[in-house]
């Protein structure tokens, strides 16, 4: 049923409002600020581990153990937006996906690759079309070829207008690395929070059930 609800979203296609989003992923973050920067922190000290320590571990970690840790954003934030509480351990529900997350950052990642390669704009076209893919395996239940393809045809749609929320999520990160890197403890959880609710604007009667 979801699958066809999403063909009928698809083919009526939609709107949304950048601003809108942004606004309400704040509220997200405003809910659990500690939380959600104290495992920003972890996350990005992790990172840095494996940068500075395990240099040789650190492609193993990107696949590995990156794709569930980021994903943990999503469902504190799917709870948060239910009104339920919200404890620590929530942001680590990411590894409760651990296949279908790690495939789909995998191959998502190989065939943006190939795409950049090859001609640049189909990588480009792809980075973005597959931003809701991680999302559509947690909340809509499709294995991870289909949570590409569902993500891919959503977003192109409106494509153009993702490809600019793109380049504003790249912009706030980015000033956010400039303030001594202080500041990619807000900018990273907003990132996710911005995607997770525009995703959930457009799919609530799709995976209302």
């Amino acid at each position: 049923m979801s699958k066809e609800k999403l063909d009928v979203l698809i083919a009526k296609g939609y709107d949304f409002d950048i601003k809108e989003a942004f606004e309400k992923a704040w509220q997200l973050f405003l809910a659990q600020p500690v939380l959600s920067i104290s495992y920003t922190l972890l996350i990005l000290s992790i990172q840095l581990l494996f940068v500075v320590y395990l240099k040789d571990f650190t492609l193993l970690y990107s696949i590995l153990l990156a794709p569930p840790f980021f994903s943990g954003f999503y469902l504190a934030a799917n709870k948060i937006n239910q009104n339920q509480p919200v404890i620590y351990p929530d942001f680590f529900r990411g590894f409760m996906f651990f296949l279908p997350v790690v495939s789909i950052w995998l191959i998502g990642q190989i065939l943006t690759f190939f795409g950049i390669v090859l001609l640049v704009i189909p990588g480009i076209y792809l980075m973005v079309a597959y931003s809701f893919a991680v999302l559509m395996a947690i909340f809509g239940g499709f294995d991870f070829w289909n949570a590409l393809e569902a993500s891919r045809k959503l977003i192109t749609v409106r494509w153009w207008k993702f490809f600019l929320l793109t380049l504003i999520l790249i912009v706030m990160n980015f000033l956010g690395l400039l303030l001594f890197g202080m500041g990619l403890l807000v900018t990273v959880p907003m990132t996710f929070y911005v995607t997770y609710v525009i995703f959930e604007d457009l799919t609530k009667d799709v995976f209302s059930e």
